[in-house]
């Protein structure tokens, strides 16, 4: 009794195993973009190791900078293919995930949820993005030291004020370094100026915020 239970369990199982589906290489890939770079492109391979073919049914990106491709509609059984998910940039730095939300007509598997995560290096250090002034402080230039990073070379910055009430004066300061030196023409209103920050012959923009607050100046 216990020899036929066995077979039949193993029949089961063999049997389940012939006709698995997609099976995928990785659902989850980590890359690094150059600082330069304007996208981020992982490839998510698999084949039907099943006996029967498998139709994708859809294929959702966890948002519109993320886009994603199918080499084929179906796949008939031993073939193998790639999805493909492209990452549009940006202006975007740090660590980034993005999903691609996959659906079968698979019994076993009819959603795989492909994780795409790249690690974007930040080009400019900016410290710090915001300062500030008290209502009747002296209107004295406060300074945002900025620094590149290493695979990032910066000759020159354009920094420009959204506020004709405060002025920004760039000085280079040596090894992808600067200094910008943020004067308010007065501080006895509420004024508020958003700093654009871009390097010279780079689509980047970065942004810090100046403002005079209406707290009083601490003496």
């Amino acid at each position: 009794m216990k020899t036929h239970i066995f077979a039949f369990t193993l029949s089961v199982v063999l049997c389940l195993t012939a006709r698995a589906g997609l099976k995928w290489d990785q659902t989850s890939i980590e890359l690094h973009p150059a600082a330069a770079d304007k996208q981020a492109i992982g490839h998510f391979k698999y084949q039907n190791t099943g006996d029967k073919p498998v139709r994708f049914k859809s294929v959702r990106t966890s948002c519109g900078c993320t886009a994603a491709q199918t080499q084929k509609e179906e796949v008939p059984a031993g073939e193998k293919g790639e999805i493909t998910a492209t990452f549009n940039i940006g202006e975007r730095t740090g660590t980034q995930v993005k999903t691609v939300t996959v659906e079968t007509d698979d019994p076993a598997n009819v959603t795989t949820v492909l994780t795409l995560k790249a690690v974007i290096p930040q080009q400019l250090d900016i410290t710090p993005t915001f300062v500030f002034w008290g209502q009747g402080e002296a209107p004295k230039p406060k300074t945002i030291v900025v620094r590149a990073a290493k695979d990032f070379p910066v000759k020159h910055l354009k920094v420009t004020s959204s506020s004709p009430d405060f002025q920004a004066k760039v000085e280079e300061t040596g090894n992808g370094q600067f200094k910008i030196d943020v004067q308010p023409q007065e501080t006895t209103r509420s004024i508020a100026s958003t700093l654009t920050i871009q390097p010279e012959g780079s689509p980047k923009i970065f942004y810090a915020t100046a403002r005079i607050t209406t707290a009083p100046a601490i003496q």
